[in-house]
């Protein structure tokens, strides 16, 4: 944890998935104050048409962001991170129309065998 998905309706080289990665990876590390070794990032190319905004006349093609993050940063915080985190995708892939979703997590819900286990629960300082 913190474990970012993001499904998209297109397909990318490994290249520019691994830029996007690391540029992803670098925001939320900074924004957030998190350890990027911590830090998952899946990119699903589920191909054209999978990936729907819906609105009162036709869907349109969208993209989403799924954040799964530890509980208890600020709203504006996590406003920024969403922020640019869209502009990233914006740059990188050319992302219209991306959503983001965080679900918040007590560190006891994050095990990572590599860094010791489990998470700690997030704290300001």
């Amino acid at each position: 944890m913190p474990y970012l998905q993001l499904d998209v309706n297109d397909h990318y080289p490994v290249a520019t998935k691994q830029l996007l990665a690391q540029r992803m990876g670098a925001l939320y590390a900074g924004i957030m104050k998190a350890d990027v070794n911590r830090i998952t990032i899946t990119i699903r190319e589920l191909g054209e048409g999978a990936v729907w905004r819906c609105n009162a006349e036709t869907p349109v093609p969208a993209a989403l962001l799924m954040c799964d993050i530890r509980r208890g940063r600020p709203v504006e915080t996590r406003a920024a991170l969403a922020e640019a985190l869209i502009a990233c995708c914006e740059e990188v892939l050319g992302l219209q129309r991306l959503n983001i979703e965080f679900t918040q997590h007590s560190g006891d819900e994050m095990y990572h065998p590599v860094l010791g286990g489990w998470s700690e629960d997030w704290k300001e300082d």
